[in-house]
């Protein structure tokens, strides 16, 4: 995880359409959760070939992603990469006069939209195996609202806060502590 919790915020479409790639997301978010590593123990990681790896990272640092660790290397022949960043951040509503920004801004949602979907089918193919206290705190719903854009406004403010407030009590050394995804969504109802 990068040393201070920052986010980045993204404009530009063109580093959308590279983070929107499957490896490069799920490098970033080894990195963001595991810490530095080197190219080899992220294709270990990612099952994907060093050469592989190490091209996707490229393009990572290329846009501010990923950052070399030289200062963890033990020989000139190890490169360590670390993310730049605790979490990356855009909002919809700015690209939509730009056609350009706007099939970015969707094509990297759909990305991360994928990723969700592959992380929720991991566990659930997972959850016979774990034990029942972690299965009764599993949750999963949707609700219809009927809200103005306002109000949509307010529920998004009241999501990040509980997430937040959540996030300030996450720590991965308290005893009994493991991983937990809080995905959530907000969104009109198409017509």
């Amino acid at each position: 995880m990068p040393e201070s919790s920052s986010a980045l915020h993204l404009t530009d479409p063109r580093a959308m359409r590279a983070l929107a790639h499957p490896t490069r997301l799920r490098l970033l978010g080894e990195l963001r959760e595991h810490g530095p590593q080197t190219v080899g123990m992220l294709s270990d990681l990612v099952d994907e070939a060093v050469g592989s790896v190490s091209y996707h990272l490229g393009k990572l640092a290329e846009h501010g992603f990923v950052v070399e660790a030289p200062e963890l290397a033990r020989s000139r022949r190890e490169r360590w990469w670390r993310a730049a960043h605790t979490r990356t951040e855009w909002e919809p509503f700015e690209v939509l006069d730009d056609p350009e920004r706007k099939a970015a801004s969707d094509l990297l949602r759909r990305a991360v939209l994928q990723r969700y979907a592959d992380r929720l089918q991991a566990y659930l193919d997972a959850e016979a195996t774990l034990e029942p206290h972690w299965v009764r705190g599993t949750a999963n719903s949707d609700n219809l609202l009927h809200l103005t854009s306002d109000e949509l406004l307010e529920l998004r403010a009241d999501l990040e806060a509980l997430a937040a407030r959540w996030t300030a009590r996450s720590d991965p050394e308290r005893p009994g502590a493991e991983r937990v995804a809080l995905i959530y969504h907000a969104f009109r109802w198409p017509r």
